[in-house]
Order: C-alpha cells, then sequence, then structure tokens
C-alpha cells in the first residue's frame, strides 16, 4: 500500500501509464467529458475535492511542459486564474469551445468537484530529463 503521493487507485495507475506529450485535461464538475480519453472521476460534492487540491496533487507527481486554458477565466473566475498563472507562466489561453475539442484528444481526464466556472486546464506531459 502507498503511504504518500496520491492514493486513489485508478488515478495513480492512469498517471503511471502517461507518456511525453500525453495531455491530462482537469475539470470542474460541469466539463463535458467526451467520450474517449480515461475518466477519473474524483467529484464529491460540489466544492469537494477543489480544483487546486487536485491540481498541486497532480503537479507534484507530473512533470509538465505546457498547460492550455479557456481564455473566459479571466473574466470569470479570478481565483482559477490567479491559480494558473502562478502555476503555470507560459499557459496557453484558447476559446472554450476549443478546450473542449482538445480536450477529446486527451488521455486522461481527472474531474474534480469544482462548482466555480471555467476551472479547467489541459497539461501536456513532459520528460524529466
Amino acid at each position: 500500500m502507498k503511504k504518500a503521493g496520491i492514493l486513489n487507485r485508478r488515478l495513480a495507475g492512469a498517471l503511471a501509464g502517461l507518456g511525453h506529450g500525453d495531455g491530462v485535461l482537469v475539470c470542474d464538475v460541469g466539463m463535458p467529458v467526451p467520450d474517449g480519453p480515461r475518466l477519473v472521476d474524483l467529484a464529491f460534492r460540489a466544492g469537494v475535492p477543489s480544483f487546486a487540491e487536485v491540481l498541486d496533487g497532480l503537479l507534484a507527481e507530473l512533470v509538465v511542459e505546457g498547460a492550455t486554458a479557456a481564455e473566459e477565466v479571466r473574466a470569470a473566475n479570478p481565483a482559477a486564474t490567479e491559480l494558473l498563472e502562478g502555476r503555470f507562466p507560459g499557459l496557453a489561453l484558447v476559446p472554450h469551445e476549443r478546450l473542449k475539442e482538445l480536450s477529446a484528444g486527451a488521455r486522461l481526464i481527472v474531474r474534480t468537484g469544482e462548482a466555480r466556472p471555467y476551472a479547467n486546464v489541459l497539461l501536456r506531459c513532459g520528460v524529466f530529463f
């Protein structure tokens, strides 16, 4: 049994299978989930677990070389904007409809319980060397 890091067995296993260039969408409870990518649904109640908690947990275990979010986050969710811009200085912004299109190509989707709008980010996995 693991004693640290991500303890959810489905999520830990899915992360172990990721490679360079794979996409991981971390999303709020309202983001449409496309058919295709593997889904790990962590949502329990509105706000639990939060987008920030899940994102920080993933960033502790993944190498990320890029991130994309919806440009609408800036006007609709200042807290998520601050979080994303703080974690990803080179954050790419696209229209929300485009983010939904891009999410269909993700290898993994991690759904949080976040109930504030546009708390979504598509991560691009990197390598540790």
